[in-house]
């Protein structure tokens, strides 16, 4: 796979609640993908071979490890060049609401500079007109 081009893109399996989407890879067979969580392979991955060369269906189960105080993160990887195709994060817990609170103060003092800087703005365009 070297030299060649590797992605996923992730969807929501409405069936299931899974994880499930595209990867692309080229020349790779569908057991040379592998999803793994905290470096161990994820129990009953299922990946599929499409119509079309080089792209796989892959539907993933969310472990019950996975739902955990903090962030999980699961890698999709080509197994042969351990070339990572996607990753997604699972947040949970304590660190969910202080992420959330984090965001939306730097949000906020962003806010708050762009106020500055546009009041500032309009009194010196009043003062030049």
């Amino acid at each position: 796979m070297h030299g060649t081009a590797a992605s996923a893109g992730a969807d929501a399996d409405t069936a299931g609640g899974r994880p499930a989407g595209v990867a692309t890879t080229a020349n790779a067979a569908a057991g040379m993908i592998e999803v793994l969580l905290h470096n161990e392979p994820v129990a009953g991955v299922r990946v599929t071979a499409l119509d079309k060369p080089g792209e796989f269906a892959v539907v993933i189960p969310i472990p019950p490890d996975a739902i955990a105080d903090g962030v999980q993160v699961i890698l999709i990887r080509h197994r042969q060049s351990n070339a990572v195709l996607n990753a997604f994060a699972i947040l949970s817990g304590d660190v969910l609401g202080d992420t959330l609170h984090t965001e939306v103060s730097l949000l906020r003092a962003e806010l708050d500079m762009l106020k500055r800087a546009f009041r500032r703005h309009c009194v010196e365009a009043g003062a030049g007109g």
